[in-house]
């Protein structure tokens, strides 16, 4: 299935059109669809991948944050499959009255529209952009039993026997899946994708060594890593990251300007009341201001959203960046071929 190319021009000039109307901030009581104050109940968190992945980690994170800001509980309900449109979808179908979010990813909020192309079961204009959580580099790596060690040794080993290594991530689509494809594109080398249904069963194949590399967020594999069960051999951002800083980055590694992050935020079913989407905005960008948030994310590698001039987040700024997001990525997916047959 070819992808057509998606020019930040034409998005700037005309995709920004697509969206659903952003909420702007409104004085007074937060009102919900039926003119009730909201929250008055439980708020579920769709988290579109499985237990112990990163969204799955930042996400129950951010959950307990919110639950007690807005003084109602925000539930997790894991609903993976399909690299994560599944869960991104039931989203974009529910009920548009503030009670149902998405913990979305770099993939279901751009890299799947290219990915999935006419298969995409929902699109940008069905979900309304609420904030940016954080920002995660993701890491190369190994299973302990394989003579490779380094970035060098990759590339060696895939010249030497193209197609006979095997990497497995999350899924197709996601932003390991396309960091690993343009490492490819980049490099020359080919070895075969083998996709899983969320980090926590790839991480587990690899550690028995039935797959033999990886591409992971650095969060879900750091325990791995830490406790020497599979092998960092880069990580995909320009800097070292704090939490690995043995571990070069893929321009060390030879690859020249690579720096690729996967990013996670909120969003919410098309047409949820302006104030309600508003008020979440205001919330997240709270805790992602917290001293104690910024901490936390520091010890999964992540960064603090800095997508407006004094820092943090806003549904309107979300909106723009994932754009650009979809934009750029259009054009990773085409030069690496990342289409879902």
């Amino acid at each position: 299935m070819p992808i057509a190319p998606n020019r930040r021009g034409l998005l700037t000039a005309a995709g920004l059109l697509a969206l659903p109307a952003v909420a702007r901030a409104q004085p007074g009581t937060t009102a919900d669809a039926q003119g009730g104050t909201w929250p008055q109940r439980t708020i579920r968190m769709i988290i579109p991948f499985p237990p112990g992945g990163t969204t799955d980690l930042i996400g129950r994170l951010l959950a307990e944050q919110l639950s007690a800001r807005l003084g109602q509980a925000v539930v997790v309900e894991n609903r993976g499959g399909a690299g994560g449109n599944i869960g991104a979808d039931a989203v974009a179908k529910a009920e548009p009255d503030g009670y149902t979010i998405l913990m979305a990813s770099i993939g279901t909020a751009a890299i799947n529209y290219a990915a999935y192309g006419s298969r995409m079961p929902y699109q940008p204009k069905d979900l309304a952009a609420v904030g940016l959580v954080t920002r995660v580099a993701n890491v190369v790596l190994a299973a302990k039993g394989m003579a490779i060690t380094d970035i060098a040794g990759m590339l060696a080993a895939a010249r030497k026997d193209p197609g006979g290594l095997n990497y497995g991530t999350s899924g197709i689509g996601g932003s390991p899946h396309a960091c690993m494809e343009l490492l490819k594109a980049r490099t020359g080398i080919d070895i075969q994708h083998v996709p899983y249904r969320g980090s926590g069963p790839m991480l587990t194949e690899l550690v028995s060594g039935r797959i033999e590399l990886a591409m992971d967020n650095i969060p879900s594999a750091l325990n791995f890593i830490r406790e020497g069960q599979i092998r960092a051999l880069a990580v995909t951002s320009a800097m070292r990251s704090p939490v690995l800083p043995d571990v070069p980055t893929l321009r060390e590694a030879g690859i020249a300007d690579f720096d690729a992050v996967s990013w996670f935020g909120i969003q919410a079913p098309a047409r949820t009341p302006a104030p309600v989407v508003a008020r979440l905005g205001r919330e997240i960008d709270a805790v992602v201001r917290e001293a104690g948030w910024a901490r936390r994310m520091q010890d999964f590698a992540a960064e603090q959203p800095r997508l407006t001039p004094a820092g943090g987040t806003t549904p309107q700024a979300f909106e723009v960046f994932i754009h650009e997001e979809i934009a750029r990525w259009a054009e990773v997916a085409r030069a690496g071929r990342i289409v879902v047959q």
